[in-house]
């Protein structure tokens, strides 16, 4: 049986730093994934370009990332980027500003079209709190909504996994900057929150390339940045850091804990499909 899955992310690279494990691997698998994003991430840090010629090179990086990670379709909202604190200059309606009811059914016509059978959002901190993470909450659980897709998987990180792994990456030799809108303690999703935890170890290069790809990511804001330290890991100490990756399906009981695979429940059709809320 194969599927489509929607993942939508707020900005370019966001794709490949919560799921792109995933989605390499539901393509290679011969699945249907299709990658939306609400904004081309034009209020990012980047030591080069910035504003509209920084949103064109952020394109460019995107549909890159997406060919390494084998999604089969691209596509943009074209929301200005809110910045960290949703107050960034710009003339376009910043995503965190958008209705909720017009961004979703925007997504909802992509996801109709597309016949979706899953699609991602963030959990409901946004991850670390970024104001267009949190919209991307509200929008996927919206759009799920009007289109009847029938499995919303939240993108998050296992809070406890967290903080070893920043403690790894700053052993690592380089300053790795801190979570910006609140610490590990706060940030993503308690362990028995979670649902799904995704072996994507045998990913791990389409992963790095994504990573890669995103290069006026790598540096920007006073250093190197996450994403640049993760994708010059060594082999095994990269499949180690990367190589979970980690959901939380909407309406699922806390501790009913799949199996890993993203469509378990469509697979095996005598499960309940828990409504997304």
């Amino acid at each position: 049986m194969t599927f489509t899955l929607v993942a939508f992310h707020a900005h370019p690279d966001d794709e490949t730093l919560l799921t792109g494990g995933t989605l390499a691997r539901a393509a290679a698998e011969g699945h249907r994934v299709v990658l939306v994003t609400a904004t081309l991430g034009e209020a990012g840090l980047s030591a080069g370009a910035t504003g509209s010629a920084l949103a064109e090179r952020r394109r460019r990086e995107l549909l890159a990332a997406a060919a390494a990670l084998g999604c089969a379709r691209v596509e943009t909202l074209g929301y200005a980027d809110s910045g960290l604190d949703a107050q960034a200059a710009t003339r376009a309606r910043r995503f965190a500003d958008v209705p909720v009811e017009e961004a979703a059914a925007r997504l909802a016509a992509i996801m109709r079209e597309e016949r979706a059978d899953v699609v991602t959002g963030y959990d409901p901190r946004g991850g670390y709190g970024h104001p267009d993470h949190v919209q991307v909450h509200r929008v996927a659980a919206a759009a799920a909504h009007l289109a009847g897709t029938p499995v919303l998987l939240q993108a998050t990180v296992d809070r406890s996994a967290l903080r070893p792994v920043l403690a790894m990456l700053r052993l690592a030799g380089r300053l790795l900057p801190s979570l910006p809108l609140g610490g590990a303690a706060t940030a993503f999703s308690e362990r028995r929150e979670i649902t799904h935890v995704v072996d994507v170890r045998g990913y791990h290069r389409q992963k790095r390339a994504a990573m890669r790809a995103h290069a006026s990511q790598g540096e920007g804001g006073g250093g190197v940045r996450t994403l640049a330290l993760l994708s010059r890991l060594p082999g095994p100490l990269f499949r180690a850091v990367a190589g979970r990756e980690w959901f939380v399906e909407a309406g699922r009981p806390a501790g009913d804990r799949a199996s890993g695979d993203v469509f378990e429940r469509l697979r095996y059709r005598r499960m309940p499909v828990w409504p997304s809320e």
